[in-house]
């Protein structure tokens, strides 16, 4: 049996983001740092400034206008915008150097931004104010899925095998074969990678969202789109998805039940396209 932190401790793949993510983090939260030292600092990674003029300029956010440099792109998103689509841009990069074996990585990435489609959608539908945020953590909340598959993949595919036949929730059966469970795995990751605190809580309360501490609402809606995600997986109906989430989750975000439906249909028509963008090498279905 293991602990969230021993299997995190154990892999070496998702030990750290890269260097230039943490170098930007300390110029965007730096009072004396401007846009123009942010910008420098950010061109000095072609691979960054490639994949934040490629989002900025792409429908995911739908700006009217070209935008051709990445001074003119922080202008434009604000530092913690910013923050956000650079973060997302290094995870994509650690996501798409690593093919664990015994998983569909095809199946995974569609996962992941199922729910994060999803939960941009969820913070947007309720004019919350981190729905950049929202897509990030909600692209890193199966995170700990991957860290499983890497460290022991074979207690990992035991869990799936119990869960499947027995018809009961993943994560419980985690916890009885592995000893813990993937939200709690990849809570463990996001402290680990030094995080703001705010992204352990919410994925690691992305189950019981009422353990979230002051971010219940965030995990809330995580916790939907968790939910719409594994319905898109299995093809299952919306109605029946739905009918497993708590009542009380709607009130809370002040949405209405078939709201379900609207964020899965947002999410599955904006899938291939953000695929396409944040995992340019992935194969689509």
């Amino acid at each position: 049996m293991y602990s969230a932190p021993e299997l995190v401790s154990n892999i070496e793949s998702l030990a750290a983001l890269p260097t230039v993510y943490y170098r930007v983090q300390a110029q965007l939260e730096s009072p004396d740092s401007t846009i123009d030292d942010i910008a420098r600092l950010m061109e000095t990674d072609p691979a960054l400034t490639t994949g934040v003029l490629k989002l900025v300029n792409s429908a995911f956010y739908g700006f009217c206008r070209s935008v051709e440099s990445v001074e003119r792109a922080i202008t434009i998103l604000g530092l913690q915008q910013t923050h956000e689509l650079v973060l997302a841009i290094s995870v994509s990069a650690i996501f798409n150097g690593i093919r664990p074996q015994n998983m569909d990585m095809r199946r995974y990435w569609q996962g992941c931004m199922m729910t994060a489609l999803a939960s941009r959608e969820l913070a947007h539908s309720i004019c919350h104010p981190a729905c950049a945020r929202l897509f990030v953590i909600g692209l890193l909340a199966d995170i700990g899925h991957l860290v499983m598959y890497l460290t022991v993949p074979d207690l990992a595919i035991s869990a799936q095998d119990c869960a499947d036949a027995e018809h009961e929730p993943l994560y419980e059966a985690e916890r009885r074969i592995v000893g813990c469970d993937f939200a709690e795995v990849g809570a463990a990751l996001m402290d680990n990678w030094n995080l703001p605190p705010d992204f352990a809580e919410i994925v690691g309360a992305q189950i019981s969202p009422r353990f979230a501490g002051d971010h219940v609402l965030e995990a809330e809606m995580l916790h939907i789109a968790t939910a719409i995600s594994s319905a898109d997986r299995h093809d299952e109906p919306s109605d029946k998805a739905l009918a497993r989430l708590d009542p009380q989750i709607w009130d809370d975000l002040g949405l209405a039940p078939d709201s379900f439906q609207r964020m899965r249909a947002f999410a599955e028509l904006n899938l291939h396209s953000c695929i396409a963008t944040f995992f340019p090498t992935t194969p689509t279905a």
